[in-house]
Formats: C-alpha cells, structure tokens, sequence
C-alpha cells in the first residue's frame, strides 16, 4: 500500500509538473513541429491534469510550503492574480506539511504561525541569553552546553525505567564496602564544598541579607564560583543514591520524592551556575551543603553494621533540619525581594515555588514515617532509615545484615 501510494504521489508530481511547464511557454512532448501557442498550451496543461484526476482523487493541496509569513502573503497575491486571468496550476513544494494540516491551518490561520513565532521566539531567547551568561564558567566542564546534563539526567531515568526490570528476578547486591566508600566521599565533597564557600565568602565580604553577583576575575568570586560548580556537580554524583537502591532492590525508596529531588536538583543547578555563579546563589549552597555532610554521615555510619546503628538514634531529626531549611530559604528570599536585592527577581520567586514544593513532600514523608504509627515505641521499632527524604520499610520477616540495612530473605549478592 505504502509503494502504491508512493507511486501515485510521483505520477501526480510529474504531470503536475509538465502541466507548469507548459504554462510557462515549453513545448509539449506529444506535439511535433513548431511550438504551440500559449492558448493551445494552457489547454493541453488542463487535459493533463484532469487525466491525472481520474486516477489520483484530486486534494486541496499535495503541501503548504514551509515559509516565512512575508512569502506566503506574496505567494497569495500572484494567486489571486492568476486567477483573474484564467486557470491556476497548483504549485509544487518540496518540503512541507500534510494536505490535513493545511486545512487546519486555513480553518484556524493564527495556528502555524504562532507555532512557528514561539519556536522561533524561544531560540533567539535562547542565544541572547547566551550573551549575558558567567563568562568565567563557560569553558568549564559541562557548562558550554545544557545537552550532557540533559543527556545524563535522561539515562538516569531510562535507567529507573529498565532497572527494576533488570533486577527483578536477580538477587540483591550487598554492596556494604561500595556504600561505606561512596557515603564517606561525599562526606568530604561536601565539606570541601561549604570550607570553600564559607572562606570564599568571608573573604569576598559577601553580606548574608543581599548579595549581587560579581562576573569579575576576583580571586575569591573566583573561588565562590568553583566551589558552586562542585555543588552542582555533587548533584550529579547523588544519582547514584538511585542506582545503589536499585541495584539492592530497595525499591520501595525510589518514590517520587527521591525522583523529583535528584532530577531537579541537578538540571536547575546547570542553570544557577551558567548564569548566576556566585551572589545570592552561595547561601542555598552553603546550607544545603552543611546538611548533606551530617545526611551522607549517617548512611556511612549505618553502612558498618547494627554495632554502630544503634548509636544513630538522630536520624529522624536529618528530615526536621532539612524542613527547616527550605522555610530559611524561602524567608531568604522573600526578604531579598522586599528589600529589592540587585539579583535574578524571576530566579527568587521559582526557588520559593520550589522551597514550597518541598516543604510539601518532606512534611508527608515525616508524618507517614514517624506520626501517622503510634504503635511503635522506642528507637528499636522506629527502624525507618531516610534517605535523601525517603524511609525503608521494615518488616517483622526480615533480617538484619552486617552492613547495617535491612535485607528481605533470601541471600545477597556480594560486591
């Protein structure tokens, strides 16, 4: 059917084309002799056509011509032109749009061209906006273009998608030394991360209240804006949070929460640290960072074993602190904006739309886990572990492995 239509489709391009050619003065292949007038031209061109249409059902149009608003008006005036003097070839266009969508088009003419406008729109935003980004960022790594953020957060998700699936008839990995190893580092990450945002603004005399950016080549906005892209790389690294609940087929902690918190984090930092590496961004930064040091502590610590997680009776209080650290943040700038700071106004509102979000999330996760179950009493049955906002559930017929989290029957792979 696909051939037969294709075929078709030629037949009707070829005779529409000769039948052109005949209009425009040339010389008909069934005729011999001298060149027939333009009178005689026209008629052999309409025969064509109307042979044609009793075997291909004559359409509006084949296709609309991909062009620009001002060549389309020019494109309607020499039709209307053509049809004050006698009959009107349609035209042929080498690349647009189904017949259907030309008729949608006419039923509603605002529709391609808003279309079009909006996409043409969103590039020029787009490249203007690339004259007024942090030049000092531009060459550094995953900063030139938003595509390997975006290409990494997208294999994370494939990988949320076909994880399960990989997993589901295989036993868990343990794991216990890749943990231990990975909690640790990103302990010292980010410690480096608050060391140097800490010093760096200190030194900087940057003012907690309202702090413009400074795009100059200063050492210490220098060191403010390296120790920001660390953040943002940081947020990268926690996918793999993800890929090690996966792989021990911790499911039931990749909710969406856990989903949302690590996709956004990572993709907006992109943003904060193209445009806006230093001024106002350092004090979210620096907050977030002091409370993944205590955060990624705790998952280490529980990663020796039940000899050490009996001492980590604070771990309820990890989602407390970072509650209240969204409600900071949204003070923060809310007071910004009331003091009118020379900062991003667009960037201070989307983050207290985001703070909000959270504080939303985070306040459901804590009420499920720790008071919507009175029946539990004392820290041996509070047993839900967070992570990164999200608890593992316990059950009376599971058992506790040597590296501290809980482990469903069955036998665990090892690292």
């Amino acid at each position: 059917m696909l051939l037969k239509a294709f075929k078709t489709l030629v037949l009707t391009v070829a005779v529409e084309t000769r039948a052109s050619e005949l209009r425009t003065g040339g010389v008909s292949a069934g005729l011999q002799g001298p060149t027939a007038g333009d009178g005689q031209q026209t008629l052999i061109a309409d025969e064509l056509l109307s042979r044609a249409s009793v075997r291909v059902p004559r359409m509006r149009s084949p296709c609309v011509p991909l062009q620009s608003p001002g060549a389309q008006r020019r494109l309607k005036r020499r039709r209307s032109g053509a049809r004050s003097a006698g009959p009107v070839v349609r035209e042929r266009c080498t690349f647009g749009v189904p017949a259907q969508w030309e008729q949608n088009n006419q039923d509603n003419p605002g529709n391609m061209e808003t279309l079009t406008h909006f996409i043409n729109d969103t590039v020029d935003f787009y490249k203007w906006s690339l004259t007024i980004a942090d030049k000092r960022v531009e060459k550094w790594p995953l900063m030139e273009s938003p595509m390997p953020t975006l290409a990494i957060s997208t294999l994370y998700l494939l990988f949320l998608w076909l994880g399960p699936k990989y997993m589901q008839h295989r036993e868990p990995f343990q794991l216990r030394k890749t943990l231990i190893v990975y909690n640790f580092s990103m302990v010292i990450l980010n410690f480096y991360i608050f060391k140097e945002l800490y010093l760096g603004s200190q030194a900087a005399g940057y003012s907690y209240r309202c702090q413009p950016v400074n795009y100059s080549n200063d050492v210490n906005e220098v060191r403010i804006a390296s120790a920001l892209w660390w953040y943002y790389i940081s947020k990268g690294v926690e996918y793999l949070d993800t890929v090690f609940f996966i792989l021990r087929k911790k499911f039931n902690q990749v909710s969406f929460l856990h989903v949302y918190h690590h996709c956004t984090m990572f993709i907006l930092w992109w943003i904060g640290i193209k445009w806006v590496a230093g001024g106002q961004s350092f004090f979210g930064a620096h907050i977030n960072a002091a409370i993944h040091i205590l955060m990624y502590l705790y998952y280490g610590l529980a990663a020796f074993g039940p000899k050490i997680q009996k001492y980590l009776w604070w771990k309820k209080y990890l989602t407390i602190i970072q509650m209240i650290q969204f409600h900071v943040t949204i003070g923060h700038a809310g007071h910004s904006l009331y003091i009118d700071c020379d900062f991003p106004h667009w960037m201070h509102w989307a983050l207290i739309c985001y703070a909000i979000t959270f504080i939303i999330l985070f306040a459901n996760f804590y009420y499920r886990t720790y008071r919507h179950q009175p029946w539990r009493e004392g820290p041996a049955k509070d047993s839900k572990a967070i992570a990164n906002g999200f608890s593992e559930e316990v059950n009376s017929k599971v058992e506790v492995l040597e590296n501290g989290r809980k482990q469903q029957k069955g036998r665990a792979k090892h690292e």
